[in-house]
């Protein structure tokens, strides 16, 4: 059996006559920046993670970088996250001329150790930015207790978390100042390329950042700020307004198929020699990744009988060369470390089959076995 880690054609063909009628709608508008789609897909995603604006842009990235450069972060300041992330986390941060400061992850959660980050607050800190990782919203609560205390800024790294809520039943990026989302095709709601989005409540900041990612302009041609170019295509907002009314059954296929895992895994005993991630309520399982000390091994044996996996991410963001100047050494974050040398993410995709997934975990087994 093949199983690719994740498979939007079978995705596609659930949905492909709504998806058709969305493109060819854009088409006849002939407007392909920005525009009504965008518009309207703002307000749709505004009223799903029941936040007050959605500012429509050109990724995850550029969520984030608008975010921060809407808060006037800079050169000399800092900004708190985790060394356990997709690298944009912490780019977008040096791009701005600012210095990563990291700390360590929890280590059942894979989100950053909240206890920490007192520890490296400093008169520079303007800004903390949690990642919810993997589709798990981390308990906000500490950090903004701490960020209110401080008078910095709370940026949610929500790119892999649409969606998902946390114990109180708050809607990732809707608890700090600003949330950012991910629209890239393998996210669990993906479009057919790149795209992202920013939530706020606040309204001095949306405004903010709807001129940032239009070069700062306001009204046109008068750039009242030095923006760039962030701009949602109205073919991206197109595809995503569809996949929109579909994203909530998609993550409960999700957690479906987590609670699968975990029932197979434990019957077939393989539990003994592999960790799985922890279930919480809200939990939208944008990856399933698992732990193993022999992962490279079970990975390899797993790609020979078919089945993809990946590795999120195979070296922590403090030891990454361009990183160099910031000092960081091998072993300041042991939990970011080792997660890094044993996690592998098993696929999870909500069209995955019963019997595919009796597949995997029997081939686990049968790793674990021998």
């Amino acid at each position: 059996m093949k199983l690719p880690l994740l498979d939007l054609k079978a995705q596609y063909e659930t949905i492909r006559e709504e998806i058709q009628e969305a493109v060819l709608r854009v088409c006849s508008s002939q407007r392909f920046i920005l525009g009504p789609e965008v518009e309207e897909l703002e307000k749709e995603v505004a009223a799903h993670t029941r936040a007050r604006f959605a500012i429509g842009v050109s990724s995850g990235t550029d969520a984030l970088l608008a975010s921060l450069m809407a808060l006037e972060i800079g050169p000399g300041d800092e900004v708190i996250t985790s060394a356990y992330s997709f690298f944009a986390t912490a780019g977008v941060i040096a791009r701005l001329g600012a210095r990563p400061v990291f700390v360590d992850i929890e280590p059942h959660t894979f989100n950053m150790d909240a206890a920490a980050v007192a520890e490296r607050m400093g008169p520079r800190t303007r800004a903390i930015m949690p990642v919810h990782l993997f589709g798990r919203c981390m308990d906000l609560d500490p950090l903004l207790e701490l960020a209110e205390t401080a008078g910095v800024a709370v940026v949610d790294d929500a790119a892999q978390s649409f969606g998902a809520t946390d114990a109180r039943g708050r809607v990732a990026g809707t608890v700090g100042a600003a949330g950012c989302f991910s629209f890239y095709p393998s996210k669990n709601l993906g479009a057919f390329g790149d795209g992202g989005m920013v939530i706020t409540d606040d309204e001095e900041l949306a405004g903010r950042i709807r001129m940032l990612r239009v070069h700062g302009e306001a009204p046109k041609y008068h750039h009242r700020l030095v923006g760039g170019n962030f701009r949602l295509d109205s073919l991206q907002a197109a595809v995503l307004r569809v996949k929109l009314k579909h994203v909530g059954k998609w993550s409960e296929a999700r957690r479906e198929n987590a609670r699968r895992y975990r029932e197979l895994l434990a019957e077939a005993g393989s539990a003994e020699r592999i960790v799985l991630p922890q279930d919480c309520p809200g939990h939208v399982y944008n990856q399933f990744v698992i732990r193993s000390p022999e992962r490279d091994r079970l990975r390899s044996f797993l790609a020979e009988h078919g089945v993809a996996t990946e590795i999120y991410y195979p070296l922590p963001l403090h030891l990454q060369e361009c990183f160099q100047t910031l000092n960081y050494r091998r072993g300041d974050f042991p939990r970011s470390e080792e997660a890094s040398q044993n996690s592998l993410a098993l696929p999870i995709y909500p069209e995955l089959t019963v019997a595919q997934q009796q597949y995997v975990c029997a081939k686990i087994q049968r790793f674990c076995q021998g």
